[in-house]
C-alpha cells in the first residue's frame, strides 16, 4: 500500500462495459419475483364500547362509541338538553356525517372542566378519535376537514402591571 500513488485505482478496472458482457452472465442470475399485494386486515368488529378522549381548553371529554342509533348521551342528558345552543350541536354532530356514520352510533359523553364551547369542541375531537380506532379508512377525509387537529389555543395568563394577559392600565399624560 506504499507504494499506491494517490488517484490511482489500486487494481485495474475491467475494459468491458456491463451492456458488453455476455448474455450468459447477465442471465445466469434468477429473476427476482414479485410479491403479491398484501391486502389490510378487514375492520375488526370490537366486543367492547370504543374510548376516546378529547380535549379543548380547559374540558376534557371521555367519549364511548357503542353501536346504536345515533342518540348522545352527555352527563345523562341528551344532545339537546346538555347543548341547547345549535351551533354546538351542529359542531358536535360535523364528524359522524363526515364519515356518514351519523345513525349508526350511540355516543356516551363524560363532561368536565371549562365552558360550553370548549366542551363541544373537545367532545368534537374525541368522536372523530373514535371513528377513527373504529375504521382507519376514515381518517384522510376527517383530517382533511380538521376534525382530528387538537386546537391547542389556551388562556393567556395575567402579566404583572397589567390589567389582564395583554390590556395595560390606562396612560395619562399629565
Amino acid at each position: 500500500m506504499a507504494d499506491a500513488v494517490v488517484g490511482e485505482p489500486a487494481e485495474p478496472l475491467t475494459s468491458q462495459p456491463l451492456a458488453a458482457q455476455p448474455l450468459a452472465e447477465q442471465s445466469s442470475q434468477p429473476e427476482p419475483t414479485v410479491p403479491e399485494p398484501v391486502r389490510p386486515p378487514a375492520p375488526v368488529t370490537r366486543d367492547r364500547p370504543i374510548q376516546t378522549v378529547g380535549r379543548r381548553k380547559e374540558a376534557v371529554v371521555r367519549v364511548r362509541l357503542v353501536p346504536g342509533t345515533g342518540s348522545f348521551t352527555l352527563n345523562g342528558k341528551t344532545l339537546e338538553q346538555y347543548f341547547p345552543n345549535k351551533v354546538h350541536q351542529q359542531l358536535i354532530r360535523e364528524p359522524l356525517v363526515t364519515a356518514e356514520r351519523s345513525e349508526s352510533y350511540d355516543i356516551v359523553g363524560l363532561l368536565s372542566g371549562g365552558g360550553p364551547s370548549g366542551q363541544a369542541g373537545a367532545l368534537r375531537l374525541g368522536i372523530a378519535r373514535a371513528l377513527v380506532e373504529l375504521n382507519g379508512d376514515d381518517r384522510p377525509a376527517l383530517k382533511k376537514a380538521g376534525f382530528l387537529t387538537r386546537d391547542a389555543r389556551e388562556k393567556e395568563r395575567k402579566k404583572y402591571g397589567l390589567k389582564k394577559a395583554r390590556k395595560a392600565p390606562q396612560y395619562s399624560k399629565r
